[in-house]
């Protein structure tokens, strides 16, 4: 899939598409905070109700991603982000048509006249946004560029054991109006004392063809989730970070082993009887001897 629209994209036409499957597992921590609320039960942390256990979407690491690319990759060409804080997503197709076809690109809706004009629009999209190549996405709107399946697929984030949250009172030393009977306004929030999570993650090299989704990307996408929360702070969040991201990475296409028995591979437990409250009270195992050939395991802390 190759679209060359200027020297810059030309370049990275020629890069090499990823030609590996790769499993992942993330695992993260949060100190005082609230990682992902849910704004159906007043903001509180994410929680599976029959368990206890936290939850935190792949919906919200996939917007971290996208800010931690935005903030680093913000002038390189193909680095664009499609899902923007804010942004208005037709305008964003209508960028396809003022590059394929300027003359009517400002209409209130365009679609693609026949099949090879609708790839071209689909291909140009791949390679100027980011997360369309990796997530991918549904942009079959009024301004239509069609519709791509990502390689890279992120589970819910889960934490180890149950999480308990704390709903903690805060005052403000200002009133919102004037004329006010009060010198103060108090208000909550709501935050874990600590909980460690896992999030797994899968990257298909079929569907890594299909969006142009190269080697560097996956350079740079491992490299957002090892850095994932360090320009992502926020008083509500408290204090986040990543602890652990380990990699499979198969020799092959295809792959050589069911994704399921890799992610299997890697365990973590408590090693207290008591309350957690930090990375140490929990130990990691990684059963190295059983990592199948043509399977190579990749650890970053």
């Amino acid at each position: 899939m190759t679209l060359i629209t200027n020297p810059q994209a030309e370049q990275a036409a020629t890069e090499t598409v990823l030609t590996k499957r790769v499993e992942f597992s993330l695992f993260f921590e949060v100190r005082n905070g609230n990682p992902n609320g849910d704004p159906d039960a007043g903001n509180m942390p994410r929680i599976d109700p029959e368990t206890g256990f936290g939850i935190v979407t792949d919906v919200c690491l996939k917007r971290k991603v996208r800010n931690y690319i935005e903030l680093t990759r913000e002038s390189e060409e193909g680095f664009n982000i499609y899902v923007t804080e804010g942004g208005v997503l037709n305008e964003q197709h209508r960028k396809a048509y003022r590059a394929l076809r300027p003359s009517d690109a400002d209409s209130k809706e365009l679609k693609p006249k026949d099949a090879q004009e609708a790839a071209l629009l689909t291909n140009w999209m791949c390679s100027n946004f980011y997360d369309i190549r990796t997530f991918g996405a549904v942009m079959t709107t009024k301004v239509n560029t069609g519709q791509v399946r990502g390689p890279v697929q992120f589970t819910f984030a889960r934490s180890i054991d149950p999480i308990f949250s704390q709903e903690v009172t805060i005052t403000r030393q200002a009133v919102t109006q004037e004329g006010a009977d009060k010198d103060r306004e108090m208000g909550r929030k709501h935050v874990i004392p600590y909980a460690l999570y896992r999030m797994d993650g899968y990257i298909s090299a079929y569907l890594a063809e299909k969006t142009g989704f190269t080697e560097s990307d996956l350079d740079v996408l491992l490299e957002a989730l090892t850095n994932l929360f360090e320009h992502d702070r926020s008083a509500s969040r408290g204090q986040m970070a990543v602890r652990k991201l380990v990699i499979f990475e198969h020799s092959s296409k295809l792959g050589n082993a069911p994704a399921h028995r890799l992610l299997d591979l890697v365990k973590v437990k408590k090693t207290t009887d008591g309350i957690v409250r930090s990375i140490e009270d929990y130990a990691f195992t990684i059963d190295r001897d059983n990592v199948p050939e043509g399977v190579t395991l990749i650890e970053r802390e």
